[in-house]
C-alpha cells in the first residue's frame, strides 16, 4: 500500500496523528489536575485543548480516508481500516466528553468525564501501536537506515576509526 499524502518520501497520516493523540493527552492531564483541585481555569484549559485535537484529529482522519482510497485488499488494508477505527473511537469519545462539558459551568471536568477519557486514550494507544505497524508496512521501499541504526553514521565524527 502506498500513501498518496506524502511529505519527502514519508505518509503524512502517521505525522498528523501525534497532533491529535498529544493535544487528547494533554486535556485528560488538564482535566484531571481540574479535578483533583486544582485552580479552575485548568479545566478550561482542558476542554479548549481537546477541542483543538477534534480538528487535528479531523484531518488526520481525511489523510488517513485518501490513503485507503487506493489500498488493495490484504493485511496491510485491514491494518489501516483498524488504525483508523481506532483513532474515530478515541476522537467519539472526547467529542462526547466536549458535547456533555459545552453547557457546564466555567466547562469543568468531572470524574466521570477523565474516566472517558481515560477510556479514549486507551482506544488510542491501540491506534499508535497500529500506527507503528501500518508505517512499517508503508515503508518496504525505504532505503535509509531506520531506528538506532540511522545514528550509526552520526555517532563517529568523520575521521575517525573505531577500533577494536
Amino acid at each position: 500500500m502506498e500513501s498518496r499524502l506524502r511529505v519527502q518520501g514519508h505518509p503524512i497520516q502517521p505525522m498528523l496523528v501525534t497532533f491529535p493523540f498529544g493535544l487528547f493527552a494533554c486535556a485528560a492531564l488538564f482535566d484531571l489536575a481540574d479535578v483533583v483541585g486544582g485552580p479552575a481555569f485548568l479545566g478550561q484549559v482542558g476542554y479548549w485543548t481537546a477541542v483543538a485535537a477534534l480538528v487535528a484529529a479531523a484531518l488526520a482522519g481525511i489523510a488517513g480516508m485518501v490513503d485507503l482510497w487506493d489500498a488493495r485488499p490484504g493485511p496491510t488494508r485491514r491494518t489501516a481500516i483498524l488504525f483508523n477505527l481506532a483513532n474515530l473511537l478515541m476522537a467519539a469519545l472526547f467529542v462526547l466528553v466536549c458535547l456533555v462539558r459545552a453547557h457546564a459551568p466555567e466547562r469543568g471536568a468531572t470524574g466521570g468525564t477523565v474516566a472517558v477519557e481515560v477510556l479514549a486514550l486507551g482506544a488510542g494507544a491501540v491506534g499508535v501501536w497500529l500506527g507503528t505497524r501500518l508505517v512499517q508496512q508503508f515503508d518496504t521501499r525505504r532505503t535509509e537506515p531506520a531506528g538506532l541504526d540511522a545514528l550509526g553514521a552520526v555517532s563517529r565524527p568523520a575521521g575517525i576509526r573505531r577500533t577494536a
